[in-house]
């Protein structure tokens, strides 16, 4: 899938990535890929301001982790950032309806002019 498609949904799927529970960037970046299907590739380079963007907005916040000698920052969702992801939600499927029908539209009804 071209890396253009996530453009304007990153938001979205990090908020998502993190809705059960706390991630380091790593961890987010492969529970976007699994959860896709494997069709979703983040780089790091591409996650890590949307992170920290997020966190300035208060959607976000973060604290360092130790796994033996090294630190990771991990992020959990707060409570606005549940906010923020259930609209994100909602906007989406107002989004793929409305796409939906333009490339899917239901079979005109017969005896209805065009």
């Amino acid at each position: 899938m071209k890396a253009d498609a996530v453009r304007g949904h990153l938001d979205g799927l990090l908020l998502a990535a993190l809705e059960e529970g706390p991630l380091h960037g790593y961890a987010i970046i492969a529970a976007v890929q699994k959860r896709s299907g494997g069709a979703l590739e983040l780089r790091t380079g591409t996650i890590y301001p949307a992170l920290k963007q997020l966190e300035r907005l208060g959607l976000l916040r973060s604290s360092w982790d130790s796994v033996g000698e090294r630190r990771r920052r991990c992020y959990e969702l707060t409570e606005a950032g549940r906010r923020s992801l259930a609209h994100e939600r909602t906007a989406w499927r107002e989004f793929t309806t409305a796409i939906g029908s333009v490339l899917n539209p239901a079979p005109a009804s017969p005896g209805l002019a065009t």
